[in-house]
């Protein structure tokens, strides 16, 4: 099994997906335009990662 799945993707050329870790459950946003990219965890109001139940 794989250790991160794509729950979603928007755009082409500025790209936004959202990862889950399937043994965390921890979200995480990737975004990237152009040649500049990042991944980082998805937060909620209140500074805390968004978490899908496994």
């Amino acid at each position: 099994m794989e250790r991160f799945k794509k729950i979603y993707k928007q755009g082409v050329l500025e790209v936004v997906e959202i990862w889950v870790d399937t043994e965390t459950g921890v979200n995480y946003i990737f975004h990237r335009y152009g040649d500049a990219a990042g991944f980082t965890p998805l937060l909620d109001k209140d500074g805390k990662p968004i978490v899908t139940p496994q």
